[in-house]
């Protein structure tokens, strides 16, 4: 099945201590359903000091589900995604507006 959400979409988090925050995906995961979203799901990892680098305690965007993840359409809204054939190629579109993604 084709991926609904891919990466470089802006996208909204529906659920979760994140609700309502916004961001671009980074990286999507299909086989564990998830996706890291900047800025959105962050944990503190704490990192030994090496020689080259800094140790201390750094913040890393976690994994999130996709289905806590919704497309922003070009109005800033939540839209849900659909399929559709436009010539001889599958495009995705957004629900709301119509538009091709």
């Amino acid at each position: 099945m084709a991926a609904k959400l891919k990466k470089g979409d802006k996208v909204v988090v529906l659920a979760g201590k994140d609700k309502g925050k916004q961001g671009e995906i980074t990286a999507v995961m299909p086989k564990d359903n998830k996706a890291i979203v900047d800025g959105v799901n962050i944990a503190i990892r704490h990192q030994r000091q090496t020689q080259t680098t800094q140790g201390g305690r750094t913040p890393k965007a976690m994994p999130i589900d996709l289905s806590n993840l919704a497309l922003l359409d070009k109005n800033g809204k939540a839209t849900r995604v659909g399929f559709r054939m436009e010539g001889d190629q599958k495009v995705r579109f957004a629900k709301t507006t119509g538009d091709v993604i």
